[in-house]
């Protein structure tokens, strides 16, 4: 049985771990509220693009352009975005291990790697994985224009042909205690995303329609990029509280058991005492 002053240094310990706990979950929970604020700001701008992008699609049914056309899918760029930290339970963990069922099928004949993230970066090294492009800063402090200049980077390697289509691999913020791992197609845009019923009327189009939906096609994809980091970084701190909120209740757990073990160590030594004082009392009063 340990003694008293191993259990005071052990609960001491986990008092420590137990506030770092708590002050990682109030970091995450601010975060995770800016995190959101900007998600919603975003949301009114996707909606008019969108609503603008079926206007001119419904305009010019027959036009064809580089980002919608359509290849067989032998050769595709998996872009996976994890986060850079960990401590956020299973929120790398479960895109990773997506990533790798994706790899190891026989879904696609070659899949090259982007990878957004250093915890992807870390994971891949280890294993010996190459990307073809690695993203190592990008989630630190997610921007519209390092999301844009990622979505260029996308699109130049679909137009070039070095792709056949572009898939992204990311956590998908739902709740606070929900984060869903979604594996959405990038390029080619689906028609789906500009297919729909649209108004015909209301709209004056300078030039055209058709120069306008080649000049909105690229910026949708951009967009579509920026949403997809965002939502991943509103998860993965949504993930952290989560995992942070348990472990300090754990903690707390860890706490009382031990302070129960201690106070019976320490009542059985005072009573160890206590007959060792009465016994040698009672020795002297029998001589």
């Amino acid at each position: 049985m340990p003694n008293t002053l191993d259990l005071r240094r052990r609960i001491r310990s986990v008092k420590s771990t137990q506030q770092i706990t708590k002050a990682m979950k109030m970091v995450a929970a601010a975060r995770l509220r800016r995190a959101q604020s900007r998600i919603m700001e975003a949301r009114p701008y996707a909606a008019s693009m969108e609503a603008v992008l079926r206007s001119l699609a419904a305009r010019v049914p027959s036009r064809k352009h580089p980002l919608l056309e359509e290849r067989e899918e032998r050769s595709i760029t998996l872009v996976t975005v994890t986060g850079d930290k960990g401590l956020c339970g299973a929120f790398n963990a479960n895109v990773l291990r997506e990533a790798l069922n994706l790899l190891r099928s026989e879904r696609w004949p070659a899949v090259q790697l982007v990878l957004v993230g250093r915890k992807g970066i870390d994971f891949c090294k280890v294993r010996g994985i190459k990307p073809v492009a690695t993203y190592a800063e990008l989630m630190g402090r997610i921007t519209p224009e390092s999301a844009f200049s990622l979505a260029r980077d996308l699109t130049t390697r679909f137009v070039e042909g070095t792709t056949d289509a572009v898939y992204l691999l990311s956590n998908r913020f739902r709740s606070i205690i929900r984060q869903e791992v979604t594996l959405h197609r990038l390029l080619p845009i689906p028609r789906a995303d500009i297919a729909g019923e649209a108004s015909l009327t209301g709209y004056v189009y300078e030039p055209n329609p058709a120069a306008l939906l080649d000049d909105l096609l690229p910026r949708h994809v951009e967009f579509q990029v920026l949403r997809a980091l965002l939502s991943s970084q509103a998860a993965e701190q949504a993930a952290r509280m989560t995992a942070m909120d348990a472990a300090s209740k754990n903690a707390g757990e860890m706490i009382d058991k031990l302070t129960l073990t201690y106070n019976r160590v320490r009542q059985a030594s005072i009573t160890k005492e206590l007959i060792e004082i009465v016994s040698g009392a009672q020795a002297l009063g029998e001589r």
